[in-house]
């Protein structure tokens, strides 16, 4: 049996897929490891995957406060204020102690995970890049001349620390992956750009099934679901204007969101806030979603077809936006562009039209991925 090892950074939308992934290799007999933020290690150990800390609770969250940069001299000082040139050396050693030659494979976030880039020429080992939404892949150049404007002579310095050139065609070496999945369907990457030739599309994959959060709270379907997933890059006026917006529109609501910070100090009449609740267990429960765009919880609202508006701004959420509207799955808006009025409109338009379910099944394309994964041991 081979070894597998996952690297991933993000929120949960970029960290539960592989740990579903990851399950599936496990139950075929592999090794598997995982290398991700430390908020993770409970959902991580729980399936049975060796769980390799990046950082710790407070640093997780201090790089998830401080993560909106928008440039090259920006991206340069969140690395250094946040250590992440260190963290880039301390994962690409912790992937090389763990290889075993002739069978081992590493599996690694599209853009973010470097370390796998790194270990894997540095070993001679095959890499699987692993997009978990279309944007990733389109924004590869914009990626690659951060990269190089940027962070070239930390990367390099690290690179250089293991035998490798200082500095590689950034771009070409961002792609240079033996295979890349994307975690999507056919049907989503028609939608918009349709991703570069070669990648391996394998359906939605989510890794929530098992959350380990209990309530007891129950939603009944007249209330609005509103979260900004569970991280904190979000646009300033997210959740204010969400609930202002449900304010406006009359509609009892339940809010997730990581920190009462996070929400104005007035909370409008008939709201209730908690840090975390279950999705698989209250999304269906709710009237309608409203939420920022993040593929893993579009994607739960197109499971239980739960009728979702998204409050785009950033990141991937624009682009899994506007594709779920091009096929009638959800309503959305640009947050700069939106007015109270306008999001309350569409949530009433959302709360009046019929379920549809368009998610997939997560356990087949989990296994897809493994599949493929487990053909590209051995490659190089």
């Amino acid at each position: 049996m081979a070894v597998v090892l996952l690297v991933t950074h993000g929120s949960g939308g970029d960290v539960l897929p592989f740990v579903r992934i990851g399950a599936a290799l496990l139950a075929r007999g592999h090794d598997v490891s995982l290398l991700t933020h430390a908020p993770y290690a409970e959902r991580v150990r729980a399936a049975g995957i060796e769980f390799v800390p990046i950082d710790t609770e407070a640093s997780a969250r201090e790089r998830r406060l401080s993560l909106d940069v928008r440039g090259p001299a920006e991206l340069r000082r969140h690395y250094e204020s946040t250590g992440l040139f260190t963290q880039l050396d301390l994962e690409v050693a912790a992937l090389i102690e763990r290889y075993r030659p002739h069978d081992t494979v590493l599996v690694g976030r599209h853009t973010s995970a470097l370390s796998t880039l790194i270990a894997a020429e540095a070993l001679g080992a095959p890499a699987v890049t692993v997009a978990v939404a279309p944007i990733q892949l389109l924004v590869a150049p914009a990626a690659a001349l951060n990269l190089a404007r940027g962070l070239a002579d930390g990367v390099g310095a690290v690179r250089a620390r293991h035998g490798l050139p200082a500095r590689p065609g950034w771009l070409r070496w961002l792609d240079s992956g033996t295979r890349t999945l994307g975690l999507w369907p056919s049907w989503f990457d028609a939608a918009g750009p349709p991703a570069p030739p070669g990648v391996d599309l394998v359906g939605f994959v989510t890794g929530d099934e098992d959350d380990p959060a209990g309530t007891t709270e129950t939603l009944d379907h007249t209330e609005v679901l509103v979260t900004g997933g569970t991280g904190a890059m979000l646009h300033p006026r997210f959740y204010t204007l969400a609930l202002d917006a449900i304010a406006r529109a009359g509609h009892p609501a339940v809010v997730v969101a990581p920190d009462r910070a996070m929400l104005p100090a007035r909370l409008p009449p008939h709201t209730r806030w908690y840090p975390r609740l279950p999705f698989p267990a209250v999304v269906p429960q709710a009237g309608a979603l409203l939420h920022h765009g993040g593929i893993g919880t579009a994607v739960r609202a197109l499971r239980s077809g739960t009728p979702q508006v998204i409050l785009a701004h950033g990141a991937d959420r624009p682009d899994n936006a506007a594709r779920l509207a091009r096929f009638g799955l959800a309503r959305w808006t640009e947050v700069e562009e939106a007015s109270p009025e306008s999001v309350a409109d569409l949530l009433d338009t959302a709360l009046a039209s019929r379920p549809r379910r368009a998610g997939g099944d997560p356990a087949r394309s989990s296994e897809t991925a493994a599949d493929v994964i487990e053909k590209t041991v051995g490659a190089t």
